[in-house]
């Protein structure tokens, strides 16, 4: 799970850099058996600006199909699935390598202060383009302080 913090908003943290170079060594595929993560992932890119974030995974191969987004406050989650082919559709030829994953392809985004109901994907050449817009924080109101010489009196 991720959350989406900009990296620029983390420098600040004393120990960011150190459980950053953690989290990458313990998330690479050589260790996702023991640490309960799964191998099966994809790569994403994520943007923001005033008022959304831009999130950009690349999913090739995949049609819009196999392809889940899921919004459930707080988290975002995409998932494509890649079905095996089926060894009786080929009964002519043999496999001899197997080299292309099958399975589920998970990534959950930890987001809040989002408009969930505004979200919109796109798939073109690969690339899942996700906008998800923000909130809008509602406007601040200045509130006036009347004189009007009860200023000493408690309310009840």
């Amino acid at each position: 799970m991720f959350d989406l913090v900009p990296f620029g908003k983390r420098r600040d943290d004393v120990f960011g850099a150190l459980t950053k170079s953690l989290h990458d060594v313990f998330n690479d595929e050589f260790f996702a058996p023991m640490t309960g993560g799964s191998a099966l992932s994809f790569r994403t890119d994520i943007r923001e600006s005033g008022q959304a974030y831009l999130i950009e995974a690349e999913l090739p191969g995949f049609s819009k199909d196999d392809i889940d987004i899921d919004y459930s406050s707080p988290y975002l989650t995409i998932k494509a699935v890649r079905k095996e082919e089926s060894s009786r559709e080929n009964e002519e030829q043999q496999v001899v390598r197997r080299e292309r994953r099958y399975g589920e392809y998970v990534r959950r985004f930890y987001v809040q202060d989002i408009n969930g109901d505004d979200i919109r994907a796109s798939l073109k050449d690969g690339l899942l383009r996700l906008e998800v817009p923000k909130r809008q924080k509602p406007a601040g109101k200045r509130i006036e302080i009347q004189d009007d010489g009860n200023s000493g009196q408690q309310l009840q």
